[in-house]
């Protein structure tokens, strides 16, 4: 065929192909739609905007028009609440689920620096806000038993030192809530170093002697919770806890999804057939407004307040918060301005991959509540039925830890773990300053890292220009004074305790000291190593933490030590294979 052939074929093409488009609709060869029913689709359908739009191949008859879709099941309104509230809400069925995650880890973890060594001629004093969370720990185990060490920042050494019993002297009485442990003892960490165990004990309440609890559930029902180790195993774990429930205890339940609503009114707790109902109702689909679930549940809490109870929502979700309020900082200040009202804020996260644990900290910081983290029905148990009381019913708000050192005794300490709640030294005497609440029965746990005056290990020159304050006068046996200020629930008004650490708190060998503190340093340890602690020293070993930890496992009445140090066996493994996932990479699911 000649060019000039080629041409005239092209030209008469064209010619036909614009008659055609100008007469009416034709097949456009795209997927076998016609250019009207391309054009439909792309509107919005008033009966049924979320329907696909069927295709009708070599065909120039427009398609009939879709059935219009089910009415979505809105739940009745709950007893003592009005009916408006509810017309606009419709959680069941939920709109097909999200997609899952696949392989990319979606994980989201706060960045944090890790503490730095201070120079107690500089900066003597160090202050911090109590941390009773143990999500960090039961996370971390999540992904080590998955094969593949944790992202960095998703290790919280505090966190894991305190997910342990470690069965300090109780208070003598309750007029005095806490009761103090302090050890001084060589360090396996570093030569030239100790480390300062400091300890404080709750009291506990008996089961009969618990105030009311008023409880509202608020579930995260939405397509990213369809995995079994998040809604079916909140569900789960909810069991145990309404199974500890008396008839002084009430409890409502309101879920979220592309929407909220309440799906069970204020029920005496020991109505359990009827709250295990609701429960088992319970079913994942749609897009996650936690922020308008979170109005609701403080809404619901408020209506049926006790005076004389404990007020809390307890909030169980991957923390994947995608539609309506979803900014962090907004969410933030709206629980911390809730928590005025009395009524606390727990978390309860679920799940990975997609797991926010980011903003789920700074929910619980904000609300006065603890955050756990719950990968097994048997951490379903331990936080939601052994740990009940530690959970639910606080002894104590607003607890500051301060620790002033003697420039004579140490000249230089860290913190381990805590970077979270580090406060200003003012802020201690500060009573509108907040700070974490301790549940009954519960204690808390932080280690210092101390280098004694004259050491070798000391890294920070002497000042060239200052010259060391003379130390006060019959205070020379004593390496720091502990301060703790706390509030008696219910009181603005904040209490004081105080101590002085002295050599009657040294012990000579690590060997020598008690069981729990050579656990709790075990365990900070295998923080550190998975932190990757640039003040550990280079020759310090997988090996050490279980060495450590087999020594000082004790009666382990629950087998949690035992565990701890299988997790030490894993990321021993883990860490001599570089991962077998990439660092904060794997799904996690």
């Amino acid at each position: 065929m000649t060019r000039f052939h080629l041409a005239a074929l092209a030209a008469v093409s064209s010619v036909a192909l614009a008659a055609c488009t100008s007469s009416g609709p034709v097949d456009d060869g795209i997927a076998g739609q016609t250019a009207e029913t391309r054009a439909d689709s792309a509107k919005p359908s008033a009966e049924g905007a979320s329907r696909d739009t069927a295709v009708v191949t070599g065909s120039l008859i427009a398609p009939p028009a879709p059935p219009p879709p089910p009415a979505l099941y809105a739940p009745p309104p709950p007893v003592g609440m009005a009916s408006q509230r509810m017309a606009t809400v419709a959680p069941y069925p939920q709109i097909a689920p999200q997609p899952m995650p696949g392989e990319v880890n979606r994980d989201n973890y706060e960045d944090v620096e890790i503490n730095a060594v201070k120079v107690v001629a500089e900066e003597p004093v160090s202050t911090f806000s109590i941390d009773v969370d143990t999500a960090s720990y039961s996370n971390v185990r999540r992904m080590i038993n998955q094969g593949y060490l944790p992202p960095q920042d998703a290790v919280r050494i505090e966190e894991m030192i305190n997910y342990f019993d470690y069965e300090y002297a109780l208070p003598k009485s309750n007029d005095k809530p806490f009761e103090t442990t302090v050890k001084i003892v060589p360090s396996p960490r570093a030569e030239g170093r100790q480390l300062m165990h400091v300890a404080i004990q709750g009291y506990d309440i008996k089961p009969d002697k618990r105030p009311p609890l008023n409880l509202t559930l608020l579930v995260d029902v939405s397509g990213s919770m369809s995995d079994p180790n998040k809604l079916p195993l909140a569900v789960q774990s909810l069991k145990l806890l309404i199974d500890q429930l008396s008839e002084k205890d009430h409890v409502a339940i309101v879920v979220y999804a592309g929407a909220a609503g309440a799906v069970l009114e204020p029920t005496v707790g020991s109505d359990k057939a009827k709250i295990l109902a609701a429960l088992e109702r319970l079913q994942a689909g749609g897009s996650t407004a936690g922020g308008e679930g979170l109005r609701l549940a403080y809404s619901l809490a408020k209506q049926n307040f006790q005076k004389d109870g404990v007020n809390r929502v307890m909030l169980l979700s991957d923390g994947d918060f995608n539609v309506g309020i979803n900014d962090p900082r907004a969410l933030e200040d709206f629980v911390s301005r809730e928590r005025e009202s009395g009524v606390y804020l727990s978390i309860i996260g679920l799940g990975g991959g997609n797991y926010n644990d980011a903003l789920m900290q700074k929910l619980a910081q904000a609300g006065n509540g603890m955050a756990s983290y719950i990968d097994t029905l048997s951490e379903g148990r331990k936080v939601l039925n052994d740990d009940l009381s530690g959970s639910m019913f606080p002894i104590a708000n607003d607890v500051k830890i301060q620790v002033e050192f003697n420039p004579a005794k140490v000249a230089e300490y860290r913190l381990i773990g805590y970077e979270t709640r580090i406060l200003n030294k003012e802020d201690f005497n500060n009573d509108k300053v907040d700070a974490g609440e301790i549940g009954a029965g519960t204690s808390v746990t932080a280690i210092y890292e101390i280098t004694p005056v004259g050491s070798k290990a000391v890294l920070n020159d002497p000042s060239r220009y200052q010259t060391p304050k003379p130390v006060a006068e019959g205070s020379a046996n004593e390496f720091a004074f502990l301060k703790i200020r706390y509030k008696t629930p219910g009181e603005d008004t904040s209490k004081l305790i105080n101590r002085p650490i002295t050599a009657a708190d040294q012990v000579s060998s690590l060997a020598s000291a008690p069981e729990s503190t050579r656990f709790a340093t075990s365990v900070a340890a295998y923080g550190s190593l998975l932190r990757g602690d640039p003040y550990l020293a280079k020759t310090f070993s997988w090996d050490q933490v279980i060495d450590l930890a087999n020594g000082a496992k004790g009666k382990d009445e629950f087998g949690y030590r035992a565990e701890f140090v299988q997790l030490a066996r894993l990321a021993k493994s883990a860490a001599s294979q570089q991962a077998l996932k990439p660092v904060g990479g794997g799904v996690g699911q």
